[in-house]
């Protein structure tokens, strides 16, 4: 097993260069059909995938799939609005992390308060508040992943020359999968803080309903 791992490195911080988050003011303030919605996201995300050429951002399947479980209000006239594709690109990067109920109580509150509200403050300027953070991190993120690398390839100096390259690359990528179970587990704490939240607060309602 041969892999330049200098090469790997590049390969991973070129990757974070290509994410691209899409500008609320990229997005047509006209409603679209389901095609020209997959159109869209496809020709916006595409390279943000694995294998660009061929996987899927977004298929009428899952699309219909997300309607059923409400993570996204149904279509008017089988047309789909700008707030339905901000809904649409928010599940399309949490769905690599999180279950689909989880993105479903996740979503719920904004959805309910700000989903063509029609006010100033609307689901475009939610979503340009929360992606203009991701972009600011892209840097720290490179550092964070180099110092993992520098970190990782110091590991196995004792190990036979022919299996060393190879149990970096593993310990490299257990860092990195380390990280990402903690932040998931993170997340999920917060998602069921917020359940249980609105939880009480629904017992609560339905208590204050039957005095």
């Amino acid at each position: 097993m041969t892999i330049n791992i200098e090469d790997l490195l590049n390969s991973i911080k070129e990757s974070l260069d290509r994410i691209e988050y899409i500008g609320a003011d990229e997005i047509p303030d006209i409603d679209l059909y389901m095609d020209q919605v997959t159109t869209f996201m496809e020709s916006h995300l595409k390279n943000t995938t694995r294998n660009p050429g061929g996987d899927k951002i977004l298929t009428k399947t899952m699309i219909n799939n997300y309607a059923k479980n409400d993570l996204i209000p149904p279509p008017i006239k089988k047309k789909y609005s700008k707030d339905h594709v901000l809904l649409l690109i928010f599940i399309y990067y949490y769905k690599g992390i999180l279950s689909i109920s989880d993105i479903q109580e996740l979503l719920e509150p904004i959805t309910n308060r700000y989903f063509q509200n029609g006010e100033v403050y609307d689901l475009s300027r939610v979503y340009e508040e929360v992606f203009g953070l991701e972009r600011e991190q892209k840097d720290i993120l490179k550092a964070d992943v180099e110092e993992k690398f520098r970190i990782a390839q110091s590991t196995f100096g004792d190990a036979p020359e022919e299996e060393r390259e190879f149990l970096k690359i593993f310990s490299f990528i257990c860092m990195l999968s380390f990280d990402v179970y903690v932040k998931k587990l993170l997340i999920e704490k917060m998602i069921d803080g917020i359940t249980d939240k609105r939880n009480e607060a629904g017992r609560k309602k339905r208590k204050g309903e039957e005095e």
